[in-house]
């Protein structure tokens, strides 16, 4: 994500008037700012640290609606409604199907004898493995 897609965005909603998508988007822009001047790069940021800060971002506000206090409906929805426009940014996230084919095409060009049961072990899916142990942790 290029920050001035961000700061488009951003002239957009005020121009609607949509002060809740202005609200997250500004606070995005201020979260990447504050990164990139820590980072020493404030003033070509790169989409990789635009990325990462949109990520946390993500997390902050879910966490937000997670020990958001039942009773307070109102603070509740203004954090729901942050974290579906900044969800809009965020970048995509590999499924673990996607993530199983880049392991096994991975493994091949090193000549392993791998199978989907060994991969779903050394990821975390399975208690047993067939064998072939050894080979997977030093492909990867």
């Amino acid at each position: 994500m290029n920050i001035e897609v961000l700061r488009k965005d951003m002239v957009a909603a005020m121009k609607a008037k949509d002060k809740a998508t202005k609200d997250a988007i500004s606070s995005l822009i201020a979260a990447v700012k504050k990164v990139a001047i820590d980072e020493g790069v404030r003033d070509d940021i790169p989409e990789e640290l635009v990325d990462r800060v949109i990520l946390k971002e993500l997390k902050s506000i879910k966490e937000q609606i997670d020990t958001c206090p039942p009773e307070r409906d109102e603070l509740k929805a203004e954090y729901t409604a942050a974290y579906e426009v900044v969800e809009k940014y965020a970048p995509k996230q590999l499924s673990e199907d996607e993530i199983k084919e880049i392991i096994m095409e991975h493994i091949k060009t090193k000549g392993f004898n791998v199978t989907e049961d060994d991969i779903s072990f050394v990821i975390g899916k399975e208690e047993t493995v067939t064998g072939n142990t050894k080979k997977i942790k030093h492909a990867l």
